[in-house]
């Protein structure tokens, strides 16, 4: 089996160890928790930007896609959820706080960098084989991590779905932030 297709199928399970190594090692020190609840908002706001356009499609264990999304915030970069994410990681570590701070950042980004660049390659190849030369396009014009300043004009857009909609699509993602900062408030207590 492809290791790439297990991170892939349990994308949303594998940060769970990443979660507790947080938790553990959480310490009340705050200097940086103003800094944490503000890259919560803004990990967040990017996941239900991204998911207002991709819709359900985001929450499939088997590589591929009904469509090929390239509007919203995907007409600035090819992996926003992903991003999302790294930035809600990147919070847990500031909210929880930690002695070695600046450690335990870059073990929850190499975590990610790894994991990612495995199923971003996965992704590619499925999205090639679907899609062809209108994903080749759109990978020529639209750079996988880091945003363009300007949206890349599609040629199929796609609206947003409803804000509702949205975050019953996202519930899960809502729960398990209030799930860990509840585990980081309590060990913070101990």
């Amino acid at each position: 089996m492809n290791i790439r297709n297990t991170f892939f199928k349990y994308r949303s399970f594998t940060p769970i160890p990443l979660a507790l190594l947080i938790i553990f090692f959480a310490s009340p020190n705050h200097s940086f928790l103003s800094w944490g609840i503000a890259l919560l908002f803004l990990g967040e706001s990017i996941r239900i930007w991204a998911v207002r356009y991709a819709g359900g499609a985001t929450r499939t264990t088997k590589v591929g896609a009904p469509f090929l999304c390239t509007s919203g915030p995907y007409s600035r970069v090819r992996n926003p959820l992903y991003i999302g994410n790294m930035i809600l990681y990147t919070a847990f570590v500031f909210i929880a706080g930690n002695e070695n701070l600046w450690v335990m950042v870059s073990v929850t980004w190499l975590f990610f960098i790894v994991q990612y660049s495995l199923i971003v390659s996965l992704e590619e190849e499925s999205l090639y084989k679907l899609f062809g030369k209108e994903y080749i396009k759109y990978k020529q014009n639209v750079p996988s991590l880091l945003p363009r300043v300007r949206p890349w004009k599609t040629e199929k857009p796609i609206s947003p779905k409803p804000i509702f909609d949205t975050l019953k699509t996202e519930k899960r993602t809502l729960q398990n932030i209030v799930f860990v900062l509840l585990l980081v408030f309590i060990r913070n207590q101990i």
